[in-house]
């Protein structure tokens, strides 16, 4: 069979960073061409309304529809899988917060072994190797995580992490711990990428991490030193050092708009939209767990510890979309944000993007910049209309809009 052409008013994703009328040609499930302007033939599927834009990639997630990633089985993470399709996830990395190492090994073997279930039907968001957000934390910063567990980053700690790196994403901590300098170039060295975060580090320290191998900052502004005119903290260095992408919660709680205009203004092309969901990501209001604690949720606020500490999100990443467009970043930026820049930071680049050789996963966002219909390889396995298109036999001429 041979390329089905799409085309779309206004298509986001291509290398020019614009907005605006395009097209592509998709082949066994990858993206065989694409422009501006007239498509190499006429169209077969004409998109009238909406955004077409590459799948987006979640780099943060604790969990969703009710599930918690550090206490699910294959058949949970299966069922986030297929759901998280619904919000124009194509790929995404869930996380295990702090745990006493032997808990977070056995929780991202578990996990390792179902993704790869998951991921061979090609029906579902495709799910990457995870991201360990502790046990290497500062207490002061600690947020939702519990401060019994927090430990330096020793060789011997380090190691069954190194062990499961086929399974592991990225790892955050925080530089200033003993021993995380090493710990830094061990995990690097080893193929894990690393992130600053939960710090109470100093610039220079946040420096030494990058000099080291780190590439990513965890939840920018959250569980970190602020930024001071003469103490600039993880901030000042997240902002200011261009080998670090900083993740970024935009639900309308976590960070407030002109410190999201500030992050996307000094930190241009480098901000990666995360959701940092949590189980409630999708439900009502209740009580639901992370990472073995009990949280709040009601209508209108973030998850809360009994405590009263905000414990991740519940709002999906195509809302977050949404805030930041609302909050006064231009729309290519950020859509960028959930596609090119986090597939980038995680070194996955047949992703997020609409070039020659990506993977044909695309969502089609609305007006309100919500997803309207999900493809993965070129096939739709979801639309707003109530239909799923189970494999990548469905084409993509089943998602008119």
């Amino acid at each position: 069979m041979g390329a089905i052409v799409v085309s779309a008013q206004r298509l986001v994703g291509l290398p020019d960073d614009e907005s605006g009328a395009g097209w592509i040609a998709i082949a066994d499930g990858r993206i065989e061409a694409a422009g501006r302007g007239e498509p190499l033939r006429p169209p077969d599927v004409v998109l009238g309304r909406g955004i077409l834009a590459p799948g987006l990639v979640d780099a943060q997630i604790n969990g969703a529809f009710s599930v918690d990633f550090a206490d699910s089985d294959a058949g949970d993470v299966r069922r986030v899988a297929e759901r998280m399709l619904s919000t124009g996830v194509t790929s995404m990395v869930p996380t295990f917060i702090t745990a006493t190492l032997d808990q977070l090994v056995e929780q991202v073997s578990r996990y390792d072994a179902a993704r790869h279930s998951s991921n061979l039907t090609g029906s579902a968001t495709r799910l990457l190797p995870a991201h360990i957000e502790g046990p290497f934390l500062s207490p002061r910063r600690r947020g939702a995580h519990r401060e019994a567990l927090l430990v330096d980053p020793t060789p011997d700690r380090v190691a069954p992490l190194i062990g499961l790196a086929h399974a592991i994403s990225y790892v955050t901590l925080a530089p200033e711990r003993d021993g995380a300098l090493r710990a830094i170039a061990d995990l690097v060295a080893a193929g894990v990428r690393v992130a600053v975060g939960h710090s109470d580090a100093t610039d220079e320290q946040v420096r030494a991490a990058a000099d080291a191998g780190a590439t990513m900052v965890t939840h920018l502004f959250n569980a970190q030193s602020p930024f001071h005119h003469r103490t600039p903290g993880v901030v000042g260095a997240a902002l200011t050092d261009r080998r670090l992408t900083v993740g970024l919660i935009v639900d309308g709680h976590h960070v407030e708009p002109t410190a999201v205009r500030l992050a996307f203004s000094a930190a241009h092309g480098r901000v990666m939209l995360v959701t940092d969901a949590v189980a409630a990501l999708g439900m009502p209001s209740g009580t639901y767990v992370l990472g073995g604690d009990q949280l709040q949720v009601r209508a209108g606020h973030p998850p809360l510890r009994a405590d009263g500490t905000i414990a991740g999100a519940d709002e999906p990443l195509d809302a977050n979309i949404g805030h930041a467009v609302e909050f006064g970043i231009d729309l290519v930026d950020a859509i960028r944000a959930a596609t090119r820049t986090p597939a980038d930071a995680l070194g996955c680049h047949d992703i997020g993007r609409v070039e020659v050789g990506a993977r044909a996963d695309l969502v089609l966002l609305g007006e309100d910049l919500r997803a309207r219909a999900t493809w993965l390889g070129g096939g739709r396995v979801w639309s707003a209309d109530g239909t799923m298109h189970q494999g990548p036999s469905a084409t993509v001429a089943s998602g008119h809009a």
